[in-house]
This record gives structure tokens, C-alpha cells and sequence, in this order.
């Protein structure tokens, strides 16, 4: 089966759920982003999965809303969580 290796990075209260700044996942070839977003809450199932509900994501620096995008080898995903402020 081939792969892509994939690196996230997390900010904020996403950081806090995941227990880490960053990792780098090995994932099926043409994974998606929804099929990213399931597997980051497959492995950190306490507190992130909520808060991929509500994040943003950034691919490859621009944000990304069609979770149907299939990610390419050596992508970078920023989780971005709703930040409160005023």
C-alpha cells in the first residue's frame, strides 16, 4: 500500500488535547482531509475530537474547507481552534 507522510501541527487548546506541538503521520495514499480528521481523533480520542469539530485547518498555509481534498505527500496541516477574544 503506498503512503504519504503527513505533518501536523497544533495551536492552542488543540495542542492541550493532542499532548504535543506537532507529529507526523504515515497515511494511505489519497487520504483526505476528513479521513486525516478521523485518524488525528482516532488517536487522541479525549479531547480532541470536539475540538476538530469547531477547528479550522490550514494546508500547506491557506485554509481549507472541502474535507473531500485529498492530501498530497509532505503536507502540512495546521489545527487551528476557535480562539476567543475582543
Amino acid at each position: 500500500m503506498e503512503t504519504i507522510s503527513v505533518r501536523v501541527r497544533y495551536f492552542a487548546s488543540a495542542r492541550a488535547a493532542a499532548g504535543q506541538d506537532e507529529e507526523k503521520l504515515q497515511l494511505a495514499a489519497n487520504t483526505t482531509v476528513a479521513g486525516l480528521k478521523a485518524e488525528l481523533a482516532r488517536l487522541h480520542p479525549e479531547g480532541l475530537p470536539k475540538i476538530l469539530q469547531a477547528a479550522g485547518l490550514l494546508l500547506d498555509g491557506v485554509a481549507v474547507r472541502d474535507v473531500s481534498r485529498v492530501l498530497e505527500d509532505s503536507a502540512e496541516v495546521d489545527v487551528l481552534p476557535p480562539f476567543a477574544g475582543g
